[in-house]
C-alpha cells in the first residue's frame, strides 16, 4: 500500500516538519492540514486526559514544545490558556472584554486559532482584541484591530486566523460592508508595518470572508494568498502589494456566497472551495499561469466550511453538508480528475472542523463530537472508526508527537498511543 507520507509541498516557503514535535498554527506546519506525526488509529481506550475548558471556543490547539495553547472566552473576557501534556493547566491570561459570539450553536468570540513562530504567541478575537504573548502568558502588547481600523461588519463571528509572513504577524479582513484589508504588524511592538486594501463589490454577505491566508513561495516571492469576495489574491509578504487577482467564482453575482473554507495550495496549484460548498476549482499560480490560471472546476462537490487537504499532488475534499455530506473525495491537483470516493457514516449532522492527514491516518471530527479515523489508501479509505465525545466539536483536531487532541465547547481531549 502506498502511504501518503508528506514530503513536502513545491510552493511552500518553510519546510516540512520533521516527525510533527509542533502544530503552530490553525493548520499545523505548513498550514496543510497535514503531518508525519503518528497518532491512534482506534481512539477506543486511548483517552490519555480531558481537562474542562473555562468558556466556550471554536479556535484549534497549537502546540509548541511541551505547551499546548488555545484562545477561550474566560468569564467576560478574551483569554489565552496554556496547558501541559499532563492536561495541567500552565497559565492563563485575559487581554480584554470579549464580544460574544452570534452563533451560539457553531460560533464564539474565540473563532479564530493563534499562531506562533516559537518566540512570541499571537491571539485575535471576535472583540478586535489583538495580542502578542510571551510563553508564560505575559502580554508584550495588544491592539483593538476594530478601534483603530473599524467597525466588523461580518454577519457572523470572525473565522480569519493570524499568520506569520514577511518576518511579521498579518491579518485578513474581508467583509461586504465595511472596510476589507490585510494588516501586517511588526511581532515585537504590534505597530502597523504596511495595510492593504482589499475592496471589491459583491452582492449581499459575498464579501463576507472567515478564511485564513496562505503563505507561500511563488517564483522567489514570499506571497500571502487570500480567498474571500469572490477572488483569489496574491500579495507581497514585504509590502502588501497586490501581485495578482483570480475572479470568476460567482458570474452570476449570486447574493449570500460568503466564504468559510479556506483555499489550500500544493504543487502551484490552489485548491478553491466556492459555491457554498457546491462547486470546487484547482488554480494555477507562478509563471505557468500568466496565459490561464483556471486549470479545472467540479461543480457537482465541494466543501462549505471544512477546508480540504492538499499534498503530494492530490487534494482530500470532505462534503460537509448537504444530501452527499459524508463523502469524502480525492483529486489529482492538477487535473481535477476523481481517484477515488468513500463514505462516512451518515447522519444529520454536519462538518465544520477541518481533517487533519496524518501520515496514512485521516482524522474528521463532526458537529456532534464524533470522530471518524480512517487509512487512506491508494482506492479510497480502509479501517473506517467512529469514536464518540458526546459534546459539540466545531475546531479542527491537532496531531501532534504520536497525539490527537480535539477540542469541543466543553472540554480538551488528549488521545495518545
Amino acid at each position: 500500500m502506498k502511504q501518503w507520507i508528506f514530503i513536502g509541498i513545491a510552493v511552500l516557503l518553510i519546510s516540512p516538519t520533521d516527525g510533527g514535535e509542533n502544530w503552530p498554527s490553525w493548520r499545523g506546519e505548513n498550514q496543510s492540514g497535514v503531518t508525519r506525526a503518528q497518532a491512534p488509529l482506534s481512539l477506543e481506550g486511548s483517552l490519555s486526559w480531558k481537562t474542562a475548558l473555562p468558556g466556550r471556543g471554536c479556535s484549534t490547539p497549537i502546540v509548541w514544545g511541551e505547551q499546548i495553547i488555545i484562545t477561550t472566552e474566560m468569564g467576560l473576557e478574551d483569554g489565552v490558556i496554556a496547558y501541559d501534556w499532563s492536561g495541567t493547566e500552565q497559565w492563563r491570561t485575559t487581554i480584554g472584554t470579549l464580544r460574544s459570539g452570534r452563533g451560539k450553536r457553531v460560533g464564539s468570540g474565540a473563532n479564530s486559532s493563534p499562531v506562533t513562530d516559537g518566540k512570541t504567541v499571537f491571539a485575535y478575537f471576535k472583540s478586535g482584541n489583538f495580542a502578542a504573548l510571551d510563553f508564560d502568558g505575559n502580554v508584550i502588547w495588544k491592539v483593538n484591530l476594530e478601534e483603530k481600523y473599524g467597525e466588523d461588519k461580518l454577519w457572523w463571528d470572525k473565522g480569519t486566523s493570524p499568520v506569520l509572513a514577511g518576518g511579521n504577524v498579518v491579518v485578513a479582513i474581508m467583509q461586504t460592508e465595511g472596510d476589507s484589508f490585510l494588516i501586517s504588524l511588526d511581532k515585537k511592538t504590534g505597530k502597523e508595518v504596511w495595510k492593504t486594501r482589499r475592496d471589491y463589490e459583491t452582492a449581499p454577505e459575498s464579501g463576507d470572508a472567515y478564511t485564513s491566508p496562505q503563505i507561500v513561495d511563488i517564483d522567489g516571492v514570499e506571497t500571502i494568498v487570500c480567498w474571500g469576495a469572490n477572488h483569489l489574491t496574491g500579495h507581497n509578504a514585504k509590502n502588501g502589494k497586490l501581485l495578482w487577482e483570480v475572479g470568476g467564482f460567482n458570474p452570476e453575482n449570486e447574493k449570500y456566497w460568503r466564504v468559510i473554507a479556506s483555499a489550500v495550495i500544493s504543487d502551484n496549484v490552489a485548491v478553491v472551495p466556492y459555491a457554498r460548498g457546491d462547486s470546487i476549482a484547482g488554480i494555477q499560480l507562478g509563471d505557468k499561469a500568466k496565459n490561464e490560471r483556471w486549470l479545472w472546476k467540479r461543480e457537482e462537490l465541494g466543501s462549505d466550511s471544512s477546508t480540504p487537504i492538499a499534498a503530494n499532488g492530490k487534494v482530500i475534499v470532505i462534503k460537509d453538508s448537504g444530501p452527499t455530506r459524508g463523502r469524502v473525495t480525492c483529486l489529482d491537483i492538477r487535473k481535477g480528475e476523481t481517484l477515488w470516493e468513500s463514505h462516512l457514516p451518515k447522519s444529520a449532522k454536519i462538518f465544520y472542523s477541518s481533517p487533519v492527514l496524518a501520515n496514512d491516518n485521516l482524522y474528521v471530527v463532526r458537529e456532534d463530537g464524533n470522530i471518524f479515523t480512517a487509512r487512506v489508501t491508494d482506492s479510497g479509505l480502509s479501517d473506517v472508526r467512529e469514536y464518540p465525545l458526546l459534546e459539540t466539536v466545531i475546531a479542527s483536531p491537532t496531531v501532534v508527537n504520536g497525539k490527537l487532541l480535539v477540542r469541543s465547547d466543553q472540554h480538551l481531549y488528549c488521545f495518545a498511543n
